[in-house]
């Protein structure tokens, strides 16, 4: 699902409000695991993973936005490289998380409660006002200039 969101990526072109939709998509991710999770037929299952997939598409396309418009050019080396091993640690962390809450509760309630967890961040994120309202039409870059580097 999640390549059909790519390649029906216009209509992101008319969102404006990039990190809103960050957020929406990360909690309809984690609202579709705890589905996942909860359901108990296979085909059930596979929509909910299908769902996920698309939101996380979703997200992707959309923080790609942010993080293209909004980082410096003198500092996008060093940013990609905190990305980078962002994306490269983040799925091995959640692998040990979601193993162990295995272990102690089932594999089932480990993806819901992992899901919730997710959604749980998203609504905290609600608190960081200036990634919520961030909106490409009103955004103004900070100086890019040589002298602003640190």
């Amino acid at each position: 699902m999640r390549w059909r969101v790519t390649l029906t990526s216009g209509w992101t072109s008319k969102v404006h409000r990039h990190g809103l939709m960050v957020a929406l998509a990360a909690g309809a991710w984690g609202l579709a695991m705890a589905g996942a999770g909860w359901s108990g037929t296979i085909w059930l299952v596979l929509f909910f993973l299908a769902v996920a997939g698309a939101a996380d598409g979703v997200s992707g396309i959309f923080r790609s936005t942010i993080w293209n418009n909004t980082i410096p050019d003198h500092l996008r080396g060093r940013l990609a490289g905190i990305e980078l091993l962002s994306y490269s640690t983040g799925p091995q962390l959640s692998q040990i998380r979601a193993g162990g809450v295995a272990t102690l509760i089932g594999v089932r309630a480990s993806i819901w409660t992992g899901g919730l967890a997710c959604v749980a961040a998203v609504l905290c994120s609600v608190g960081l006002r200036g990634f919520i309202r961030y909106d490409d039409r009103t955004w103004v870059p900070a100086s890019t200039s040589q002298d602003s580097r640190g």
